[in-house]
């Protein structure tokens, strides 16, 4: 399933990314980079094209077709600051992916957005009414998963992942297209992997 496959992965660089949850260690940016760097370089196997990645907070910015050498640059261009407006991001990749199967060009084992944030997002509701929809549209479980990924310790973050888990379907989603990876659940892995995980799996 890995291959022949598109990745998108959508980073929060809202205003607490820059935070370092242990003393003297990394930022929850940092970590995300190093991350970013090895998901890169593993979709590269599979897709030499590079994977799309988004950075958001209130407003989002667009990369296609990032490759390894390219992620410093994307860290480069964008600093950790603002809101956590994950709706509309959101809504702009899966929109991407819905003109892009219209018109034939998406691969034939459909997509895989990726999210990686650190705080309950701006708009519960509407990031639920976005992945509900975007449930209605696809054909197959399979064609299109979302991975929600939390870096850092927000425990609002940690209980709105949870709830998009487990009331999708009661809330109408035509299929479980979400998986949510919360702090409680990494414990012992890294971020870079929990990232390959979630291609692999």
């Amino acid at each position: 399933m890995v291959e022949d496959r598109d990745y998108t992965l959508i980073i929060d660089k809202s205003g607490s990314m820059s935070t370092q949850d242990q003393p003297g260690g990394k930022s929850r940016w940092q970590a995300v980079q190093e991350s970013t760097l090895a998901l890169a370089r593993k979709c590269e196997q599979f897709d030499p094209d590079g994977i799309t990645v988004y950075l958001f907070s209130g407003r989002f910015r667009r990369y296609d077709n990032v490759t390894s050498d390219k992620v410093s640059q994307v860290f480069a261009e964008n600093d950790p600051m603002g809101r956590t407006d994950l709706a509309s991001v959101l809504q702009d990749a899966l929109n991407n992916y819905f003109q892009r199967k219209a018109a034939g060009q998406t691969k034939p084992n459909g997509e895989t957005i990726l999210v990686i944030t650190d705080g309950e997002p701006d708009d519960r509701k509407a990031v639920m009414r976005t992945i509900i929809e975007a449930s209605r549209q696809i054909d197959r479980d399979e064609e299109l998963g979302i991975s929600l990924i939390q870096v850092g310790t927000d425990k609002m973050a940690t209980e709105f992942l949870k709830a998009l888990d487990d009331q999708l379907q009661s809330a109408g989603a035509a299929f479980d297209i979400v998986d949510t990876i919360t702090m409680d659940d990494m414990e012992e892995v890294t971020l870079a992997e929990v990232l390959l995980n979630a291609v692999i799996d």
